[in-house]
């Protein structure tokens, strides 16, 4: 499998035939993106919760390709009345079942709101406050990829790894909006995954960090290995 970093959390999973992109916010929209919506030819779509962020490109994208799209249920929903046919609309604790695998949506401790317009993409009032926001833990021929999406430390990170031991864990570290990067090193241990890779971090100016020191901290504390992707690179497994 192949793991294309596109930039901010967004994240391609590729195994084969699939191409499977977990929240889609892509150039000009994603300021770190060299990939546009034009670009990008995923099968599958998955998303953590319904914030711009992560969500910017989603419709765009969906009726582009046609692709399946896995949301938490109000989300999910959203998507359908935006004119996308192929969404799952599972909530916290359901899992969707494909041919290549799984995926299944777990805590997180974020919000989620759709926004309604782009000078207030974060706020509910011209937006629309949609259900919980979630991780994703992800089962592709047999390798399983934790996206924590936008969280804070908490401790059932541990039960989630715990349930389903995980190859890959896509940790968040920029703080401000989600853990920052010492936080985010806790929740390394916690998982116990072979292979960190951090996310959500350096795209706006509240959310710098230094993703090396992360690496370094993980890597002196733990057995994980930290791997530390530019925009537009990959790692094989």
């Amino acid at each position: 499998m192949e793991i294309n970093y596109i930039g901010h959390s967004t994240v391609e999973l590729v195994d084969g035939d699939t191409r499977i992109l977990i929240d889609p916010f892509l150039k000009p929209n994603n300021p770190a993106a060299e990939l546009t919506a034009e670009d990008v030819n995923p099968t599958h779509v998955l998303m953590t919760h319904a914030h711009a962020d992560h969500s910017a490109d989603a419709i765009a994208v969906g009726k582009r390709t046609g692709a399946s799209f896995v949301a938490q249920s109000e989300l999910a929903h959203v998507l359908t009345h935006n004119g996308l046919e192929d969404v799952a609309d599972p909530n916290l604790g359901g899992t969707v079942e494909f041919d290549w695998g799984w995926v299944k949506l777990v805590q997180a401790f974020h919000t989620s709101t759709w926004p309604g317009s782009a000078d207030a993409p974060f706020s509910p009032i011209p937006g629309e406050v949609i259900g919980s926001a979630a991780g994703l833990v992800v089962n592709v021929g047999g390798t399983t990829v934790y996206h924590l999406g936008d969280t804070c430390l908490f401790g059932d990170l541990r039960l989630i790894a715990e349930r389903t031991p995980v190859d890959v864990a896509l940790i968040p570290i920029g703080g401000h909006y989600t853990m920052d990067r010492h936080d985010a090193a806790v929740a390394a241990d916690f998982i116990g995954a072979g292979t960190v890779i951090p996310v959500h971090y350096n795209t706006f100016p509240p959310i710098e960090t230094d993703a090396e020191a992360f690496k370094s901290e993980v890597e002196s504390q733990t057995s994980s290995k930290v791997v530390v992707l530019a925009p537009g690179e990959s790692h094989s497994l």
